[in-house]
């Protein structure tokens, strides 16, 4: 035997006679060198596959903030139209009751797109909530009925076309401006000394919670949101947080 050689006694347990192994030097080279590059390979498995799984996990978070993004700009597109359609609207409105040709200004006044007011008349800022709110007469189909509570009707209902012009009853300040199941979309106007009106059922709504607002003002178009069977207007003058009615105020066009 060599003196490299390698020798591996195995002893059986039964008391049987042992035997002896020689493994060569070059055997035992090989062996070292296997067992090393299995080694070796085995840590690059390892590592390969815990790369692989970050970054599939990167991917996977990466896809998921794509998709998030891709809503948002759906989103913000959305909300670039609705601005747009609106824009388009007033500027629809202010072509139609701003100063004609002859220079004489529409009896309906609507606020300068830089927010900038000519104050011709003391009457554009008279808080009395006395004027029509609507610049056409409109059909009262529903007048105040007393009883709330077990049914009635706090205010008018004026049937009118979809987007018909609602205006200011009298100058004061938007307290609220939203939309309800049953009012849909309303608005609310303070006009001092405990009286309110409100203006319910409208298609779109033309000023926000906190403006100020002059005496015929046009505010709101009508329609047929919330708990509505057609288009209308819903009228009501509050005094104190009671309804009054209205027409005690307010006197249809001829």
């Amino acid at each position: 035997m060599a003196d490299d050689d390698s020798s591996l006694i195995w002893v059986p347990g039964d008391g049987t006679e042992s035997r002896t192994f020689t493994i060569s030097a070059r055997s035992m080279l090989w062996l070292r060198r296997g067992a090393w590059t299995l080694g070796v390979a085995s840590v690059l498995f390892l590592t390969s596959w815990v790369w692989f799984g970050v970054r599939a996990l990167r991917v996977s978070t990466l896809e998921a903030r794509v998709t998030e993004l891709e809503a948002e700009r759906e989103q913000f597109e959305a909300l670039a139209r609705t601005l747009e359609a609106m824009e388009t609207r007033y500027d629809q409105i202010r072509s139609l009751f701003g100063p004609g040709g002859d220079g004489v200004e529409s009896e309906v006044w609507l606020p300068p797109p830089a927010g900038v007011r000519n104050r011709d008349s003391a009457d554009d800022d008279d808080p009395t909530p006395s004027a029509w709110p609507l610049t056409e007469r409109g059909f009262v189909t529903q007048p105040l009925l007393e009883g709330v509570d077990a049914g009635g009707h706090p205010g008018l209902d004026i049937a009118v076309p979809t987007d018909s012009y609602i205006r200011a009853a009298g100058a004061g300040t938007v307290a609220e401006a939203g939309e309800d199941p049953v009012y849909g979309r309303y608005i609310v106007l303070d006009h001092g000394n405990g009286y309110r009106t409100r203006y319910a059922h409208a298609n779109l709504l033309l000023v926000a919670e906190g403006a100020s607002v002059r005496r015929r003002e046009i505010i709101a178009l009508s329609g047929s949101t919330g708990r509505s069977t057609a288009p209308h207007l819903h009228f009501e003058v509050l005094l104190d947080g009671e309804a009054v009615d209205p027409l005690t105020l307010v006197r249809p066009p001829a």
